[in-house]
């Protein structure tokens, strides 16, 4: 899997969800500079400012003030939905995720927590863990957790099991992935009765500022290469991600919760940044207050210090430590998948990665990884997730018509 760093360490936005949702494989480099963090736009009382971003601090970007973990759970007394922005391979965020749902139920909130891991038609698996009916392995292997998602399971281990503990239901919230890949090949106008069905209502108008925000994310040495075409189409699954994720979550809320809920939605950041996103597509939907939670790195991929974000990004900004590296492996390759008659094709090689350092290159079929079959990117997660830093495996490729066995040794990138 594709470890492909974002600006400013806060963005693998889109990777998996929506690149493997249309076939392209794991990740793609989605790149962003740190200006990101300070684009003018979103909500106009906030969007003329800037506010600092603390290490371990949370700053509220309403007043700039920071604040603990317990006193956000105090500001959130009032609201009914709030988004927490990840980057999924890093275990921080998660930490931050896990730290907030623990505040809210110590608060004695009522807490739901929506998924953007699992597509909503799949809400039978999540009803037979939050009722107990499975081991953790076993809920990992009949969830189909490295199909549907592909990070690796203990990014997320402590918040699962402290919901199942403590009576906190969890709910699918995401979209059926060949629907996204309908929206993005054929557009809204034209998918069948069936597919049309898995969209909400109505979806809000294309806004200016989200169309910048999106672009902002893809850097222009795209080694995908995207034209027009192809950007619109990402675009538009974009958005009805943003849509699905948003309706299906403030569905669940108003079936299953309580006065007292308090909705906690686990999501990519670039379906949260600036609320543009999920927010902006729910918002007429919805009389209560939805807020927002997105951690930042203090440190960017160049080194940089990351001091600032404009108020307007987040309700409330967790300042993180720079992230060296995962805490759990990925081998650094995109395969063809179902875009063609070869699944295991490489169409793209991470920079710096273990793929690379090990010769793998773009056109390569990967076949095999320690004498396993790599049928499918399905395959190729589940595998890799089985390996540690300092594992050695085996791969097989065929190159030029030719066969040979490559060493893939799963150490960290030398400093940079």
């Amino acid at each position: 899997m594709s470890d492909v760093r974002m600006g400013a360490g806060a963005y693998r936005l889109l990777a998996t969800g929506l690149v493997a949702s249309i076939g392209l494989g794991a990740s793609c480099a989605l790149l962003a500079d740190q200006a990101v963090l300070h684009m003018e736009i979103g909500d106009p009382g906030r969007k003329g400012r800037e506010i600092p971003v603390v290490l371990d601090g949370i700053t509220d970007t309403g007043t700039g003030a920071l604040i603990t973990p317990q006193e956000m759970a105090q500001k959130l007394a009032g609201t009914g939905i709030l988004f927490i922005g990840e980057n999924h391979t890093n275990q921080e965020f998660h930490d931050v995720q896990f730290r907030t749902i623990r505040a809210l139920h110590e608060a004695g909130r009522e807490v739901l927590v929506g998924l953007e891991m699992f597509p909503y038609t799949e809400q039978a698996v999540l009803d037979n863990w939050n009722a107990g009916l499975y081991t953790e392995n076993g809920f990992v292997e009949l969830a189909a957790w490295y199909d549907n998602w592909g990070y690796h399971w203990n990014y997320y281990r402590n918040i699962f099991l402290y919901a199942r503990e403590n009576g906190i239901n969890m709910y699918a919230v995401n979209s059926p992935r060949d629907v996204v890949k309908s929206v993005r090949t054929k557009g809204f106008a034209n998918l069948t009765p069936e597919e049309a069905a898995h969209l909400p209502p109505k979806l809000a108008a294309e806004n200016d500022e989200h169309r910048s925000m999106y672009r902002a994310f893809f850097d222009k040495d795209d080694k995908l290469h995207m034209n027009d075409a192809a950007l619109d189409g990402l675009y538009r699954a974009q958005t009805m991600w943003d849509a699905t994720m948003g309706w299906n979550a403030l569905q669940a809320l108003k079936q299953h919760g309580g006065p007292n809920a308090i909705m906690v939605v686990l999501i990519g950041a670039g379906h949260v940044t600036f609320g543009l996103g999920a927010e902006r597509q729910i918002d007429p939907y919805y009389d209560g207050r939805i807020a927002s939670l997105i951690p930042v790195t203090v440190m960017d991929d160049d080194k940089q210090p990351v001091k600032e974000v404009r108020a307007s990004y987040a309700t409330f900004v967790w300042g993180l430590p720079e992230e060296l590296d995962t805490v759990y492996p990925g081998i650094g390759v995109s395969l063809m998948g179902s875009l063609g008659k070869e699944p295991g094709q490489i169409i793209q090689v991470s920079e710096k990665s273990v793929a690379e350092r090990a010769g793998l290159k773009v056109g390569d079929v990967l076949l095999s990884l320690d004498g396993v079959p790599v049928s499918s990117e399905k395959v190729l997660r589940k595998l890799v997730a089985g390996y540690r830093w300092g594992d050695s495996a085996k791969a097989v490729i065929r190159r030029d018509g030719k066969e040979s066995a490559l060493d893939v040794d799963f150490r960290r990138a030398a400093a940079r």
